[in-house]
């Protein structure tokens, strides 16, 4: 690795950071590019390659895996949305059935008795949602000819 590949690996990290410390404050891709110095689309491109999503998608990742979180705590799912920064229940639920596979309230209304009994750090780890590869992510290549 070159020293300019570690210094845009520090960046991301220091992006990476910002993100997962100000999730629920406004946050958009020029922003985070800012934290990590680099221009927005440049900072898009480096993420994605570096951590396997976008930018945004990881923001809201981080905030669906909070707001799960406050959901197994008992919370509602109108405070969790608005606790984690979403400003739209419509959209948050969306998203939240997206990454979760089923609806905040369905989520909400399950049995967490073994979350509960974990240690939080290792709760954290194996509730963390997983993205799904869309359909193009997941499509073959064309065989070139």
């Amino acid at each position: 690795m070159t020293p300019q590949e570690i210094a845009n690996l520090a960046h991301l990290r220091r992006a990476r950071d910002l993100i997962d410390r100000e999730y629920a404050k406004p946050l958009d891709v020029p922003t985070m590019a800012a934290g990590a110095l680099m221009s927005a689309a440049h900072f898009s491109r480096q993420f994605k390659a570096a951590y396997g999503e976008a930018p945004y998608n990881y923001l809201m990742t981080r905030r669906i895996e909070r707001a799960m979180a406050l959901l197994r705590a008992g919370a509602s799912v109108t405070d969790a949305c608005m606790e984690v920064g979403s400003t739209s229940l419509g959209s948050f639920s969306s998203r939240f059935t997206e990454i979760v596979g089923m609806t905040p309230s369905a989520y909400r209304a399950r049995e967490h008795h073994a979350a509960k009994a974990m240690p939080s750090c290792i709760a954290r780890q194996r509730t963390r949602p997983a993205r799904k590869p869309s359909r193009i992510e997941e499509a073959p290549a064309p065989a070139l000819k």
